[in-house]
C-alpha cells in the first residue's frame, strides 16, 4: 500500500501524505490549489510540496499565467521513477533497521560473556536505559 510504504519508508506524517497523494491523484497543482483542496494553510502545504520534490516523489516546474506572471506547479514523477526511489528508500530503512539488530545482538552476546552465571533480565534493554 502506497500510503504505509510513504508513512513508513519517508517518513511522512499524516499532512505530507495527504498532499502527497492529492497531486499524485489531481496534478498538476499549484500550492494555492492543494491548500484548498485539503484546507490545509498554504505556508504547510507549499513546505510539505517542497520537501516532496527535494524526496523526488514530485516534481516541479513553472506555469505562465494568462493574465501574467508565472506560478510554481507540482506534478507526480514518473511512476516507474517513484517506485525506485520506493524501493530504494525501503532497502535504506531496512539495511538501518539489520544494523540496529546486529547491534542488539552483539549487546545482548557481550551481556551474556560478561555475567555467564545470570540469566537476561526479563526487561534486558531497559537495564540499558542509562547508558
Amino acid at each position: 500500500d502506497i500510503r504505509r510504504v510513504l508513512l513508513e519508508v519517508f517518513n511522512l506524517p499524516k499532512t505530507g501524505l495527504d498532499i502527497c497523494l492529492s497531486v499524485v491523484g489531481e496534478g498538476p497543482l499549484s500550492a494555492s490549489e492543494v491548500a484548498e483542496r485539503l484546507d490545509y494553510d498554504r505556508s504547510t502545504v507549499t513546505r510539505y510540496l517542497n520537501d516532496l520534490v527535494d524526496l523526488g516523489l514530485l516534481t516541479k516546474s513553472q506555469l505562465n499565467r494568462e493574465a501574467g506572471g508565472v506560478v510554481n506547479v507540482y506534478h507526480s514523477t514518473d511512476l516507474e521513477r517513484m517506485r525506485r526511489k520506493t524501493l530504494l528508500g525501503f532497502l535504506t530503512w531496512a539495511g538501518e533497521a539489520a544494523e540496529l539488530i546486529d547491534a542488539a545482538n552483539l549487546t545482548k552476546q557481550e551481556y551474556r560473556e560478561a555475567n555467564p552465571t545470570r540469566e537476561l533480565p526479563d526487561l534486558f534493554w531497559e537495564s540499558f536505559a542509562d547508558d
